[in-house]
């Protein structure tokens, strides 16, 4: 990695000062309530889907998890994870742990040269990774149980990948884009995430494949591939099961009826036409899979606290063509 991105991320923080003079890690800079769940609200600025911080070095991290996507990239050095009881990883210059948000994880005290990138990625952001790389893989099938509350496929993946140089230009390319803001950031952010997916791709040959819930998966897929047309009772009959139990396996898998996760995933993909088409309001219900003009504004309101054209104008009139 450059020396310039280094030494921004190698800075000692307030955070560490803190912990340099006897402190310990402030779960009120992380958390919203009393448990140790990493809160993306204090992390992610209003609308930001992805954002940069070094990871916090000279104390260690207690057990905790959290309600987004993590991409830890060792910069330099290394870091020792802990994993719901698995045997200690260490991740070492170059090499990329992913985290969902299942995954409950502490880290082992990190050195003043122990340099690491985390990104904070919620998992909207991944819409146009998944998009490229599809599903039927393990880093797609990793993807979709981000959006599962109680995990039933694999929570973490360790890519080694320090000697690829594709992956290290692409996660250069990525740090400087959030240390540096430009015109255009979270298009070239986004596009930048799917290159690196499509070239992770070709690294996953080392991990190990896991089951998970099928069933679960494939509804989780189609909410995301087919979300205009998405419905629980064809899935069911193509699926070969009942009604009621594919729809209680989704809701014990993820906290949710299937109904709300087609949803958000629908107000999401709404959200983005008005940030960044000339689309009408009307064209993007017709998108998302809307005949019921007065319902989606309804939802859309109560999801952003915003009718569509106020929420595409706080959005400063961003279009692309």
């Amino acid at each position: 990695m450059r020396e310039e991105i280094l030494r921004e991320l190698r800075q000692v923080t307030e955070e560490e000062k803190k912990l340099l003079a006897g402190g310990s890690v402030d779960r009120t800079l992380y958390c919203s309530s009393d448990g140790f769940i990493i809160d993306s609200d204090k992390l992610l600025a209003n609308g930001q889907l992805i954002a940069l911080r070094a990871h916090t070095r000279f104390a260690s991290f207690p057990m905790h998890s959290h309600n987004y996507v993590e991409i830890v990239y060792m910069c330099s050095g290394q870091t020792i994870h802990h994993i719901e009881g698995n045997p200690p990883l260490t991740l070492r210059a170059g090499e990329l742990l992913f985290l969902n948000q299942n995954a409950v994880h502490s880290v082992e005290q990190a050195g003043r040269e122990d340099v690491g990138a985390n990104f904070i990625v919620h998992p909207q952001f991944f819409d146009y990774a998944l998009a490229l790389i599809g599903t039927d893989n393990i880093l797609g099938k990793f993807l979709l149980s981000s959006l599962q509350q109680t995990g039933s496929g694999r929570n973490h993946l360790h890519f080694l990948v320090s000697d690829v140089l594709p992956v290290q230009n692409l996660v250069e390319n990525l740090v400087w884009s959030l240390v540096h803001p430009q015109p255009n950031g979270r298009r070239i952010d986004q596009t930048t995430m799917g290159l690196l997916m499509m070239q992770l791709l070709n690294c996953t040959q080392n991990l190990p494949e896991t089951s998970g819930n099928s069933l679960v998966l494939a509804v989780l897929r189609e909410i995301e591939e087919n979300y205009r047309a998405a419905d629980l009772s064809r899935m069911a009959r193509e699926l070969h099961v009942s009604l009621p139990a594919l729809s209680a396996a989704v809701h014990q898998a993820t906290g949710h009826t299937f109904k709300a996760l087609l949803l958000e995933k629908r107000l999401s993909k709404a959200a983005q036409l008005l940030r960044e088409t000339k689309l009408s309001t009307q064209d993007i219900i017709f998108a998302v899979g809307y005949e019921n003009t007065s319902y989606f504004y309804r939802t859309f309101r109560a999801r952003f606290g915003l009718t569509p054209k106020e929420y595409r104008a706080q959005c400063g009139g961003v279009f692309l063509p």
